[in-house]
This record gives C-alpha cells, structure tokens and sequence, in this order.
C-alpha cells in the first residue's frame, strides 16, 4: 500500500473513531472499555498472524521493547487522555495533542538524528494555529483554575506518552520488528497494563450488551487500533515520525466535519480561517519540493 493511501485511511478512521467513542460512554468505566477494545484488537491480530504463520516468537529484549509500546502508546496515552477531558473540554485536549507533532521532531532528531527541516517546521506550526483557531471557542474560555491546570497536564503527559510509543515503534522497524507482529503484542500488553489501572481505580469489569455499545467497540478494535496504528506506525516507519505525526492535526477536523452531519456542528469564522492554515501546513509538511512560495520567503528573511 501506497504511503499516500496509509495516510488517508489513518485520518479518516481515526477522524471518525470520535463518533464511535460517544457510544462507549455510559455504564462500562471508559478505562474498561479501552481494555476491551485492545484485547479484542490484540486478539484479531494474533489470529491473523497465526493463520498467515507468521513468526510471534520473539527474545526477552524485544518482548521488553513491544511492553514499552504497550505502556505507551496503548495504555498510558489512552489512560491520561480520557482522564484529562474530566478536567477539561475535549476540544482543549485536541489542541494539547496536537503538541505531539512538536514533541515527535524533537525526540526523532533526539534518538534517530534526523534533519529537522524549516519545510517541517513552518508547517507543523501552521498546523498547530490552525487547529488552535479550530478549537478557539474553548480555547478563549479556558480558565487556568486549580481543574483547568490538572486537566491540560494529564493532557500533555498523555501525548509526551504517544509520542514516546511512537519512538519505541521507529526503534523496533529499525531493529527488524514487523509492525503487525509489534502492534499484536504490544496491544496485549496494553490491555494488561489498562486492566491493571482501571482495578486500582476500582473500576468493575462490567459490560454493556447494547447493539451501540458492542459495534462501537468492535468499530473501535478492527478499524480504530487493527487497521489505523497499522497503518500510521507502517507510515512513520517510511516517512519518519516527524511527518506522519502530521495526521494528528488533520483527524479533528474529520471529526469536526462528521458532527457538522450527524450532530448538527456550526463551524465558527475562527474555525474556517483555521482549516486552510492546517491543510496548508500538511502540504508543506508532506511535500518533497522545497520551493514553496512561503518557504522562499522564510529563507529571504532569514
């Protein structure tokens, strides 16, 4: 598969996993439910795996390698994430992750020493004001209260968690670690890991039997976590997780479009100036031609 197309179905699914999130909330404990969600996820991965033999042994080190993808990218950012929007709006906890994008060229020049270019930058910070002003109506009535602050931290620590499990993926490409096989164990270990924190919690392993609850979650296991960290961690091992972090700012604004239909969303005029900053910046992020009008003005002034 073409790395264009490995790019368009990650935003597009995860764009409409927001949708599919809205029916798991009730009953089930959101921690419950993501441990439901990997270990189905993790379980159709190990099948297919075993059905198309490929190899799932692996040594102690690797093991250890794919635990740290679990803790991280898995469980961990799942955990803090859904843990902030207690704290804050959801809208708030998108810009916070939209940080990731800043976050992955840091750790990738960091650990793998690649070239930040200006192309990368001025892009990802055209992409981090566009989803500002996406998200402006929630943004200007933020309140940096004792809450408010909790909330924005949870946040942060769950996208440095992503963005970190993101590395641990570039890391086992590199060492010849096949994705699939990865993401398999890596998911078990996750759910072991969200178990683990939503019984300290006190949280009981209930389950709600609903035709929205249970097609949700399985929309959630094949499509949110089998076929989209598939295809996005596939993408960073190709083009580097400085660019394919890029779909994180470009996923709300799918969600955002679906709720326009389905929810009834007004897009504000701050929303609107936003969009094209962001779709603008995915151009200048993913493109290999260096000569774009603002990238020509950059260097004049520079």
């Amino acid at each position: 598969m073409s790395n264009s197309a490995l790019y368009i179905l990650t935003v597009l699914i995860w764009g409409s996993t927001w949708l599919a999130i809205k029916y798991q909330l009730g009953s089930v404990a959101m921690e419950i439910s993501i441990a439901y969600r990997f270990a189905l996820a993790s379980l159709v991965l190990l099948a297919f795996c075993l059905i198309r033999r490929k190899n799932l042994k692996f040594d102690l080190r690797t093991h250890m390698w794919m635990a740290s993808l679990g803790a991280f990218l898995f469980s961990g950012n799942y955990f803090f994430m859904y843990w902030a929007t207690g704290h804050i709006t959801t809208g708030l906890v998108s810009v916070v992750f939209c940080a990731m994008v800043v976050i992955n060229i840091s750790l990738s020049r960091l650990f793998f020493k690649t070239e930040i270019t200006r192309r990368v930058l001025i892009g990802a910070s055209l992409g981090m004001i566009g989803i500002c002003l996406v998200f402006w109506p929630e943004v200007k009535t933020f309140d940096l209260s004792d809450e408010g602050f909790f909330g924005m931290v949870l946040a942060f620590i769950g996208t440095v968690s992503a963005s970190c499990g993101n590395m641990v993926s570039a890391r086992n490409q590199k060492n010849g670690v096949p994705v699939m096989q990865a993401n398999a164990w890596g998911m078990a270990y996750g759910t072991i890991f969200i178990s683990i924190a939503a019984l300290v919690q006190g949280h009981e392993f209930g389950f709600d039997p609903s035709l929205e609850y249970v097609s949700s979650l399985v929309y959630l296991a094949v499509f949110g976590s089998v076929i989209a960290f598939g295809c996005y961690l596939t993408l960073l091992g190709n083009i580097g997780a400085d660019k394919a972090v890029y779909s994180v700012v470009l996923f709300p604004l799918v969600a955002l479009s679906l709720s326009t239909v389905f929810e009834n969303y007004h897009w504000p005029v701050e929303a609107i100036i936003g969009v094209p900053l962001v779709l603008w910046g995915n151009v200048l992020v993913l493109s290999k031609a260096g000569n774009s009008r603002l990238l020509r003005l950059a260097k004049a002034r520079s």
